[in-house]
């Protein structure tokens, strides 16, 4: 153990002990004084969820300054799919930063941005020849793969769906459906933005064909397929409350852009990286997009992201108007290559399926015994929960956070989401135990019931 002003640091990764452990209040007082410091330095604007100061992290856990081990049911919001330090992108990153640490890969290229792009060309839904260009973030993703799709078709306009979320930048915001927290205050935004019904079984009772047949209806009434450069879609929405689309939605909107010549980009932040029990979620639900925006579990926590695609749309545009200084970062790329691998034979897409089989099925028995938790959805290790009123079937919010805020006093760590604030996620990191898995549900189950 070392120290960095004066808070005990505990070496991280799959070595740590894997248990919930309280040893404190929450939060403890080296926690406490961690948040004293944030309010006094860091911008108000910039929340947190579980108010500890994180020491460590590994397999299923985060340790805090005082001790306390919590359970990891979000993975910094399904980042470290592979594991908090996973060895191997340890490693990689190790020895990339004794090699060199920046050059720009605009100025002075080098192999590991080469090799992430031919990764994601070869790991990405779609048997056609692929490009792909790296950026720092999600949000910079989407906003590339608008620009993309926009120089390729000559025009402007964009549909997002109803409950998206696709960043916090400008353009992003535009396209992000959520005013409060993420676009209150902030416009005015990008303009040839659009908006169109995404399906939502369990509140607009459609099939898949009839909710396709109504989002198309207003994307041709209100934009026209002349105009529209581009359908920007999360295969199952992450903020808006993990949402599965019904049977047949992606399929009919995606074979609508295809005959309409309108590009499909398909927003894989939040479900790529084998979260959803295959390496992307259109896999699971049947669609080949014509662009894939990615981040989040690309490269076992560094910042990294991506958008790959078809190679005609890919080049469409011109030399110098992609890019920038950080975008693909040697050491990203280098925890990248290593994450991809983990991905691929580490066993984690068969781990998401079994997690997604334990996490619904003890969701499903919890919605059996409680008439609060409204629905139970969601594929492989990203499934979620929405908690109404019973009598009405109202979002309950105040609900939904109470239970989140009990289960982090309890030591489990869990993330709200939603439209209208009431779904409870469970992101775990794939390296999770089953033990671990269920301790934490438990905890889940008694601050609902308790609630």
């Amino acid at each position: 153990m070392t120290t960095i002003d004066s808070i005990p640091v505990v070496v991280g990764g799959p070595s740590l002990p894997q248990e919930r452990r309280l040893v404190t209040a929450i939060p403890g007082p080296r926690s406490q004084e961690l948040m004293d410091r944030k309010a006094a330095a860091v911008a108000a604007g910039v929340g947190h969820t579980a108010p500890i100061s994180a020491v460590a992290a590994g397999g299923g856990v985060v340790v805090d300054a005082d001790g306390n081990s919590f359970i990891d049911l979000g993975s910094g919001i399904a980042v470290t799919g592979v594991g908090n330090s996973h060895p191997a992108v340890v490693a990689a990153i190790q020895d990339q930063a004794a090699r060199f640490t920046h050059t720009c890969f605009m100025v002075s290229p080098y192999e590991g941005y080469v090799a992430v792009a031919e990764a994601l060309n070869r790991v990405t839904p779609g048997d056609f020849p692929k490009k792909s260009a790296l950026f720092n973030s999600g949000a910079e993703a989407v906003e590339n793969a608008v620009k993309i799709a926009r120089k390729f078709t000559g025009k402007s306009a964009v549909v997002a769906f109803d409950h998206a979320y696709h960043g916090r930048t400008n353009l992003t915001m535009a396209l992000t459906a959520k005013s409060m927290p993420y676009k209150s205050g902030f416009g005015p935004f990008a303009a040839e933005i659009y908006r169109a019904p995404m399906s939502y079984p369990y509140r607009d009772g459609l099939s898949g064909a009839d909710a396709a047949a109504k989002a198309i209806s207003v994307i041709e009434k209100q934009v026209g397929a002349a105009n529209l450069a581009a359908v920007l879609i999360e295969p199952i929405q992450g903020e808006g409350g993990f949402i599965v689309p019904a049977e047949g939605f992606l399929e009919a909107i995606s074979a609508w852009c295809t005959a309409s010549g309108v590009v499909f980009i398909a927003d894989e932040i939040q479900t790529g990286f084998a979260r959803t029990g295959a390496m992307f979620a259109s896999e699971v639900l049947g669609i080949v997009p014509d662009l894939i925006t990615t981040a989040k579990g690309i490269a076992g926590g560094l910042p990294l992201a991506a958008v790959t695609g078809r190679a005609e749309i890919m080049d469409a545009t011109h030399v110098g108007g992609l890019g920038g200084t950080y975008g693909g970062n040697p050491i990203a790329c280098a925890a990248a290559l290593a994450a991809i691998d983990a991905f691929e034979h580490d066993g984690l897409v068969e781990r998401a399926r079994e997690i997604g089989d334990l996490v619904l099925r003890r969701l499903a028995a919890m919605q059996a015994a409680d008439p609060r938790v409204g629905d139970v959805r969601g594929k492989g290790a990203m499934v979620a929960i929405e908690l109404v009123e019973p009598a009405t079937g109202e979002p309950d919010a105040a609900l939904a956070g109470a239970v989140a805020k009990s289960a982090i006093a309890q030591g489990v760590i869990v993330l709200t989401c939603g439209t209208y604030g009431n779904v409870i996620r469970f992101l775990p990191p794939l390296s999770i135990g089953d033990d671990l898995l269920n301790e934490g549900l438990d905890v889940v189950a008694a601050a609902l019931a308790g609630a």
